[in-house]
């Protein structure tokens, strides 16, 4: 998996022009070009802006960032950082395969890093995985992307290396993040024993983990527990997207039970009931989640909080897909899916800091003025 620390990925200084860039987007210069130094025309930094901005704009591949770059004005150009030439002082910009090439080639976890939305001063994080299906080729996998979320922003995010699963990419996409006093959520795959103790003992964070069947021992550890004297629960009803929801959360300090995991301090039971309000269907589901928070710090309420906020990266995952069509895209090479992943995260943490709840609705929005809105919503003055 591609980090900082590899050698492909160290960090250079940045030129006098890209230092003139504003806010963070100077820091993308700090990310090593992977173009040759020998007839390069154009700032590592103005190029990725491009990308950015053609996405936040619509695009959805290589051509259509291309065709934006293509038909962006003079004054676009300008802000975007690329350097007027020749006697009449014009500015081109990167061509569609200088902009193909620096996409399949930048270091995946710097750019992620430095897009992304730190969790410093955040209460919860949670962390889950995603394929684009369409990366897939006869001879490879499609490309697995492990993401960091919190509020409904991306922090990071890390492709998981071919021939492994998320757990072994758990520790390491949020490892370059201070998570004192955080508290990680993640789904069934991960109530691994190193996974808790890493959080609670290195990071000095905390933990709810979702455990299901696929942890047998454990899941019938915490189904014998005596949920029916359970006295500390949380009812919560809700209503939107066709259904009716309520939710009831038990919880029960399990400190003495003999639940065997690392710093485990309560277990919850939580129940989901679901109604579709047009065919009148209702399921019902019952999730066990664990963590080493105690009774004093995560009650029934918090405990059903963080649940929602795991299940709502699942929102993104869903955004992604649908308005991006990230799944339909074809883009197999290099860093390529997970690299064009970024600039969607990026679009989706800059329309929800606008404002914008319906991230379909702020793409339209931006595309009725796709050459200046974008810059505008990434503070390029």
């Amino acid at each position: 998996m591609c980090r900082q620390s590899a050698t492909d990925c160290l960090f250079k200084s940045p030129s006098r022009q890209q230092r003139e860039l504003p806010g963070w987007a100077a820091r993308l210069s700090a990310l090593p070009d992977p173009c040759h130094r020998r007839g390069r025309r154009h700032a590592l930094a103005s190029v990725l802006l491009t990308a950015a901005c053609a996405v936040l704009a619509g695009a959805r591949s290589y051509l259509a960032i291309g065709q934006w770059a293509r038909h962006a004005p003079q004054d676009t150009l300008a802000r975007l950082g690329f350097r007027a030439r020749g006697p009449l002082g014009v500015r081109r910009s990167a061509s569609p395969s200088t902009l193909r090439r620096v996409l399949v080639g930048v270091c995946p976890g710097g750019l992620a890093d430095l897009l992304g939305h730190g969790p410093v001063g955040t209460f919860a994080v949670a962390v889950d995985g995603k394929s684009a299906r369409g990366s897939r080729t006869d001879t490879a996998p499609a490309a697995h992307l492990l993401s960091a979320v919190t509020a409904g922003r991306i922090v990071s995010q890390l492709r998981v290396p071919d021939k492994t699963n998320e757990i072994s990419a758990f520790t390491a996409l949020p490892a370059p993040f201070d998570l004192t006093g955080t508290v990680v959520t993640a789904d069934a795959l991960h109530p691994q024993r190193e996974h808790a103790k890493w959080l609670v003992e290195v990071k000095q964070a905390h933990y709810l983990l979702v455990v299901k069947g696929n942890q047998p021992n454990l899941h019938a550890a915490l189904r014998a527990l005596p949920w029916k004297d359970v006295t500390a629960r949380r009812y919560d009803r809700g209503r939107g997207h066709g259904r009716r929801e309520t939710r009831s959360v038990r919880t029960l300090t399990v400190t003495g039970l003999g639940l065997d995991f690392p710093h485990v301090v309560q277990a919850a039971k939580i129940l989901r009931h679901r109604t579709d309000l047009k065919t009148g269907k209702t399921t019902r589901q019952t999730v066990y989640a664990i963590t080493d928070m105690a009774a004093h710090e995560a009650s029934p309420q918090l405990i059903g909080r963080l649940a929602r906020s795991q299940w709502g990266i699942e929102a993104v995952h869903h955004v992604r897909d649908v308005t991006f069509a990230e799944d339909a895209s074809k883009i197999r090479m290099g860093h390529g899916p997970e690299n064009m992943a970024t600039p969607r995260n990026l679009a989706i943490n800059t329309l929800r800091d606008h404002g914008h709840h319906s991230i379909a609705t702020g793409l339209r929005e931006v595309s009725y003025t796709p050459f200046a809105r974008p810059l505008d919503l990434l503070g390029l003055s």
